[in-house]
């Protein structure tokens, strides 16, 4: 059988990327360079936001206060699909997000490490888009993918509220997984979607075409700017010929289509599918670090696939603990967290496999729950990224770290060393305790 590392060998010996041109998407020789020579296999990063806050009490186990083993803990009721792989599994209580203002949402906060809100634009870039430049490189550098309601999914198919490339600069996320499907293999679908992606690589073409004409007649500083708007279709257009380029490879990982891609009964049918589509990704070496946005980072979000009437902002304000609705919907986040673990060991990768070298974080982008300041942020760790991180473990810190310090966590592990993410001196003499990542999670 071939391996994962054998079959993106014989790709990129095939192809023979050249660079991308954009900052957006880099070269694929270093990256893939990388992806055949690492000993371990490239490490990969995922982050599972859930909206409405994430109460500690659904998450520690039971009669555990001080740090300690999992391995014969008690894991409450809404996490209790984990249990088999609690070997995998690492529960942090005790960091903070006072700084971020979380609110109903930290918004570009979470990931960022910085105050957020609703409608304020992010003041740097968030911690997904900084790992997606020092990962081993690959075509789709960062997937962000967003579940909302069927209605608001389909009216906003794309939203940016999560993950930012920069100051100003937001990433946005895919919510329709006909489109997303249309991106990674319009090239290799056939009826409407086939026929979408061909329409919509024609009007693209057009478009930056159009747009590359009608710059030059601008004034020099307005070139400027403008060139910055050209690229995005140029960027997008590279993206989609090297994604055609690449056919071959991507069809072993294309998951098939459906009739719940165009007719969704509920709108957990394209979160499923959704899904699919990022661990497909992840699988066929398209990116190496997905985003999902269970809520899409605002106080909207609805579950009606799982029987639950409720929806919106009303659920932000029902007790998480024991409550029925917040234990199916907990429960429907760890039956994702279990199938992408089960597909990520199921690809072969350096001496074990991809779950070997993956680290999956799960939290909320505000803290523990809606009107929240912040005070204590759970988070839940699944796997060690090639060994860099501690597992089998629940860890209560004193609440003076902020969560910058897990992202500071996350980037010492891929090899880079900061002392903080996104803070300055004088926020971090203000709101960190210490300096660096914590001691308390790494291997």
């Amino acid at each position: 059988m071939m391996t994962r590392r054998e079959s993106l060998k014989k790709l990129v010996a095939g192809i023979g990327y050249a660079g991308f041109g954009g900052s957006m998407l880099p070269q694929i020789g270093q990256a893939a360079n990388s992806i055949i020579t690492s000993a371990g296999g490239p490490k990969r990063v995922v982050f599972f936001m859930q909206n409405q806050g994430f109460d500690p009490k659904t998450c520690i186990p039971t009669n555990m206060v001080n740090s300690g083993s999992l391995a014969s803990a008690v894991l409450p009721e809404p996490i209790k699909a984990l249990d088999p792989f609690k070997e995998k599994l690492h529960i942090i209580n005790g960091l903070h997000g006072r700084h971020t203002s979380p609110s109903h949402s930290a918004f570009f906060g979470a990931l960022g490490g910085y105050r957020g809100s609703d409608g304020v634009p992010p003041s740097a870039s968030t911690i997904d888009y900084e790992l997606s430049k020092v990962l081993p490189e690959t075509l789709l550098p960062h997937l962000c993918i967003g579940m909302d309601s069927l209605d608001n999914m389909v009216a906003k198919p794309t939203v940016a509220n999560l993950s930012a490339s920069g100051a100003g600069k937001p990433i946005f996320m895919y919510s329709n997984p006909n489109h997303l499907y249309q991106l990674l293999y319009g090239g290799i679908s056939s009826g409407e979607i086939r026929n979408q992606h061909e329409a919509s690589s024609a009007m693209l073409d057009r478009i930056e075409k159009f747009a590359i004409a009608k710059g030059d007649a601008l004034p020099e500083l307005a070139q400027q700017r403008y060139s910055e708007f050209t690229q995005g279709f140029s960027d997008m257009n590279g993206l989609r010929e090297r994604l055609g380029d690449a056919s071959e490879h991507l069809r072993k990982f294309a998951p098939p289509v459906d009739q719940h891609y165009a007719t969704p009964e509920f709108e957990t049918d394209w979160h499923d599918r959704l899904l699919d589509l990022g661990i497909s990704a992840l699988k066929s070496g398209t990116t190496n670090v997905l985003t999902i946005g269970s809520g899409r980072g605002e106080i909207f979000g609805s579950w009606k696939g799982l029987g639950i009437d409720k929806q919106g902002h009303g659920l932000g304000h029902m007790p998480q603990k024991d409550n029925p609705i917040w234990v199916k919907i907990r429960k429907y986040n760890m039956s994702m967290l279990v199938k992408l673990m089960e597909e990520l060991e199921s690809i072969p990768e350096g001496s074990g496999t991809m779950m070997d070298n993956t680290l999956i974080v799960y939290t909320s982008n505000n803290a523990d729950k809606q009107h929240t300041k912040g005070e204590t942020w759970p988070v839940m760790l699944l796997g060690n990224c090639g060994g860099a991180f501690k597992s089998g473990r629940f860890t209560q810190l004193d609440g003076t770290r902020p969560i910058n310090a897990l992202y500071t966590s996350i980037l010492r592990a891929t090899g880079v060393h900061v002392d903080h993410f996104n803070m300055s001196e004088n926020m971090a003499m203000r709101y960190d305790s210490g300096a660096g990542p914590l001691s308390e999670i790494l291997a």
